[in-house]
C-alpha cells in the first residue's frame, strides 16, 4: 500500500470534513531526510470537528496519535495545516 493511502486511511478516523495529502518529497529530494523512496516529506490540510476545540498542540497530537508510530517512523517531515 502506498503511503498516502495509509495517511489517509489513518487520519479518516477522525471524520474530517477536508483532507488533502500532498507528497512533497520531490521538493526535498537530495536534501537531509530524504531516503530515496520518494515519501519521506509530506504535507497534510486537515479539517475536523473532533479537532476544533483543541489547542493547537492538542490537534498536532490527536493527528499524530491517528497516524500511529508505524507511519509516523517512515515520515521524515511532516506539515500539518489544520482548518
Amino acid at each position: 500500500m502506498m503511503l498516502d493511502t495509509e495517511i489517509r486511511a489513518a487520519l479518516n478516523t477522525l471524520s474530517p470534513t477536508q483532507l488533502e495529502v500532498i507528497n512533497e518529497s520531490a521538493q526535498h529530494s537530495g536534501h537531509a531526510g530524504d531516503d530515496g523512496s520518494g515519501e519521506s516529506h509530506w504535507r497534510v490540510i486537515i479539517a475536523a470537528d473532533a479537532l476544533a476545540d483543541l489547542s493547537r498542540i492538542e490537534r498536532h497530537r490527536a493527528i499524530h496519535t491517528a497516524l500511529g508510530k508505524d507511519i509516523i517512523g517512515r515520515i521524515h517531515a511532516l506539515a500539518i495545516e489544520i482548518r
